[in-house]
């Protein structure tokens, strides 16, 4: 990958689970990073390593507000992205997405930069096709609990798309599949931290409906790597790119592959199923195996021993 070592770009949502691990990255190769956060779900421990670099400066900002600043990229990861986290102010969360996306879509416009626009499997809603490619339109429920993140994410990237096809914006959406590794938070509510910490507990696994619901997950490491590579390809985009892992679980398959790593003593507790939860979500990753010679390295079970390795010193230091 060639890189312009004297690039500064600006990361928001740059504290949080992605973000930090985004930033780190860019400054092991050389850029110099604006990392913009109002830590709503975003952290300064995730970003603490980095605050003496002189590549790198924190700006405590919403990313709803505008922004001014001078950068030769943007990678936009800014919005709560758990539904224990997006759901407690869903107004804001719609906000965040939609005048997020239009304050880093002006600011590209205006400097004639590439965006880099975190988007989410989410906008699938609960697919009717599987797995899902970036032509399928999605099964979203407009006016649900999980409208705010869901369509949030729809209108940002359609914000996206006509900024390309009007002002000829240099724009990449990524569409995230759950993703999973070291710095997600204990209380976020996703699966896979929700099943560690509790396994290490020895407390029950809460498995929501009876556990046949399947996902597929996505090593952090794995994840930003495809950011990178998405950022720097000299294709011209005009959809959405799915980056996750193919390899594909049931939610009581994880539960059981944690508890057995862990050596754990806890039992599986069935709860009800939220509103909208999907019932499969697999993607399909064929163009960015071919347009970014991209695909996962990292297998879940040495991902998921990482990750367990993290939350076992967060609970000791807590």
């Amino acid at each position: 990958m060639n890189i312009d070592k004297e690039r500064k770009v600006l990361v928001t949502g740059g504290a949080g689970f992605l973000g930090s691990h985004l930033c780190e990255k860019l400054i092991d190769n050389g850029y110099k990073v604006y990392c913009l956060d109002n830590l709503y779900t975003g952290s300064l421990e995730n970003i603490e390593h980095l605050m003496n670099s002189s590549d790198f400066k924190f700006i405590n900002q919403s990313v709803i507000d505008p922004i001014n600043i001078e950068v030769d990229q943007i990678y936009n990861l800014a919005c709560p992205a758990s539904p224990v986290h997006y759901q407690i102010n869903p107004i804001e969360t719609t906000k965040t997405n939609f005048f997020g996306a239009i304050n880093c879509l002006e600011l590209a416009k205006k400097s004639r930069i590439k965006l880099l626009h975190a988007s989410t499997s989410e906008v699938y809603g609960d697919p009717e096709i599987h797995p899902q490619k970036e032509s399928y339109v999605g099964h979203v429920n407009p006016i649900g609990p999980r409208a705010c993140y869901d369509e949030g994410k729809r209108v940002a990237e359609t914000l996206c798309f006509d900024f390309k096809r009007l002002f000829n914006t240099d724009v990449r959406v990524a569409r995230i599949f759950n993703t999973y590794g070291p710095r997600m938070q204990q209380n976020d509510g996703r699966v896979v931290s929700n099943f560690i910490i509790q396994a290490l507990k020895n407390e029950p696994i809460t498995v929501y409906g009876d556990g046949t619901q399947t996902r597929s997950f996505c090593y952090v490491d794995d994840l930003i790597s495809g950011f990178l590579l998405l950022m720097e390809s000299q294709s011209d985009y005009t959809s959405p790119v799915n980056l996750g892992n193919p390899s594909e679980f049931s939610v009581m398959e994880l539960a059981e592959k944690i508890i057995s790593i862990i050596g754990s003593k806890s039992k599986i507790s069935l709860m009800s199923l939220p509103v909208d939860d999907p019932r499969q979500r697999k993607p399909d990753i064929s163009l960015a195996k071919n347009n970014l010679h991209w695909s996962p390295e990292i297998n879940v079970d040495d991902g998921l021993k990482k990750t367990i390795s993290y939350f076992e010193r967060k609970l000791l230091e807590d």
